[in-house]
């Protein structure tokens, strides 16, 4: 099981990436990508979790998510999602061993155009890796329920980003989703940023450090890169590939 990194704060939202064993493609087929989508609906209606955004690649999963202050909301949702997805998928194959990379990484990104780019970063996940022309094209991933809500089954909470992003309307959230994703592909934006799957957190520097004197000791070890309008703090680790 997935050991959790337990320095969530609430208040912030958070990108939280997680690889397959290995980076091995174990989400390639559908079913596998449906049964991580259906798991994550259930940690929403169990622990009230607030998704923002998602996306199920054939190898590993990115998930924006805010800490509203619901005790363990996150931990336990990772803990539920990632068991129960490689339960099902080593029973399905008859398989024994890890399904999911030990830990999960996790990054605080500020409520302002900083999180905007981390909605279309997740967006164009399989555009960057050559698998679709356009996010739309990925039935595994939140664009198109950001674009269609869902009346059934519903995983993002639509009103969450609105009041995050200072947008009144659902339309006008469609409108300003749509317009950046469409700037970013016609702008060939769709490269890979280490910023948003190896920093502890991304803002600008006052963001940055009031995270990083929330973590406290945790923090130790962390340094903070950047300008005063865009700043990382960043851990000893390597991210994703994508």
């Amino acid at each position: 099981m997935p050991r959790a990194k337990r320095y969530f704060l609430p208040g912030f939202a958070w990108h939280i990436t997680h690889r397959c064993h290995r980076t091995e493609f174990l989400l390639k087929f559908s079913t596998d990508r449906r049964s991580w989508m259906s798991w994550l609906f259930e940690a929403k209606k169990r622990y009230g979790l607030r998704v923002l955004n998602y996306m199920a690649t054939s190898n590993h999963i990115h998930l924006l998510v805010f800490d509203n202050g619901k005790q363990g909301a996150i931990p336990r949702s990772m803990q539920l999602i990632a068991g129960r997805t490689a339960q099902e998928y080593n029973l399905r194959k008859k398989r024994k061993g890890a399904f999911w990379e030990d830990r999960y990484h996790a990054t605080a990104v500020e409520t302002n155009h900083h999180l905007v780019s981390c909605l279309t970063y997740i967006d164009l996940n399989m555009v960057r890796a050559g698998v679709v022309a356009h996010p739309s094209e990925w039935p595994s991933g939140g664009y198109a329920e950001l674009q269609r809500p869902r009346e059934r089954y519903s995983i993002i909470d639509h009103r969450a980003l609105m009041d995050l992003l200072g947008i009144p309307s659902i339309e006008a959230l469609q409108w300003a989703h749509r317009d950046r994703v469409e700037r970013a592909l016609a702008r060939c934006e769709q490269v890979r940023e280490s910023k948003w799957t190896e920093s502890v957190a991304v803002g600008s520097a006052d963001f940055v450090k009031a995270v990083k004197t929330k973590l406290g000791a945790r923090a130790r070890g962390r340094t903070i890169w950047g300008s005063d309008a865009e700043s990382t703090l960043r851990e000893p680790q390597a991210g994703l590939e994508q």
